[in-house]
């Protein structure tokens, strides 16, 4: 549903749990002004829609989304990996793949597509699937589908839990229809609501969640990092996500370590 600008305000500020004497302080402007602004008997300038916005820590897209329901002209543009405008993003993202050979790494945007991949990450693929799949690959149902990864990851609900939070945290931090919608789509999947809901908590934590996966006799044992690029200027830089994966153990080392197929581009 089109919200304008006074919904819209009003959405998010509930949304972050904020009064709006709150958010007027940290956006530097009255709670007479935003009450105005909710109701729709102020109009905001274009400098009070970034500073709300800014306020409520809101990315790129959606500042964008909030002068577009105020009638400004969008400021934050969304570029395209492969296009000339960030030729240097990727390059960048090129430079950091081929930094994690011979360790899986991939890069994914704000819902788990695939956009590119290293030779360590198709080895991993090639390894428990036999193949690189073709087409467009969405990391968040290749982990959580019983169909793909499930059935080769010892400790599936583990790592699904943790997971499956991360996307309810993205969902909520996010609060577009396609992150609802994304998280609508995993929690289909045969066990996960009930999982969801669970607590499994151990009763030692460990520092790091190992990925382990086993295929016949080979056992393999990971574990991931998460990066985002810094200082972004374009919604679809400040969305992409760098997730590096290290063995945890030398046997996953070595099997790594024996072959460098060809990067996934």
């Amino acid at each position: 549903m089109q919200r304008n600008f006074g919904e819209h305000l009003r959405w998010w500020r509930k949304r972050r749990g904020l009064s709006q004497l709150e958010l007027a302080g940290v956006a530097g402007t009255s709670q007479r002004h935003l009450s105005f602004l909710e109701s729709g008997r102020a109009a905001p300038s274009q400098q009070m829609v970034l500073n709300l916005a800014g306020a409520l820590n809101v990315s790129l897209r959606q500042q964008n989304a909030f002068l577009g329901s105020a009638g400004f002209a969008l400021v934050w543009r969304e570029g395209k990996l492969g296009q000339p405008e960030l030729a240097q993003v990727d390059s960048a993202l090129d430079y950091v793949l081929a930094q994690q050979e011979p360790f899986p790494a991939f890069v994914v945007d704000r819902h788990w597509n695939l956009k590119r991949a290293n030779g360590g990450a198709a080895r991993l693929v090639e390894f428990i699937l036999g193949a690189v799949p073709e087409g467009p690959v969405n990391l968040a149902d290749a982990l959580l589908s019983p169909a793909i990864l499930r059935p080769f990851l010892v400790n599936w609900e583990e790592v699904a839990l943790h997971f499956i939070r991360g996307v309810q945290a993205d969902a909520i931090a996010d609060g577009s229809a396609q992150s609802t919608a994304l998280l609508a789509r995993l929690l289909a999947y045969e066990g996960l609501p009930e999982l969801a809901q669970s607590a499994a908590i151990e009763e030692a934590p460990r520092p790091l969640l190992p990925i382990h996966f086993r295929k016949s006799e080979t056992s393999l044992r990971l574990f991931s990092t998460i990066a985002t690029l810094g200082t972004p200027q374009d919604v679809t830089v400040q969305e992409i996500r760098i997730e590096s994966f290290f063995p945890m153990d030398d046997p996953t080392a070595r099997f790594f370590r024996r072959a460098k197929p060809k990067r996934r581009g």
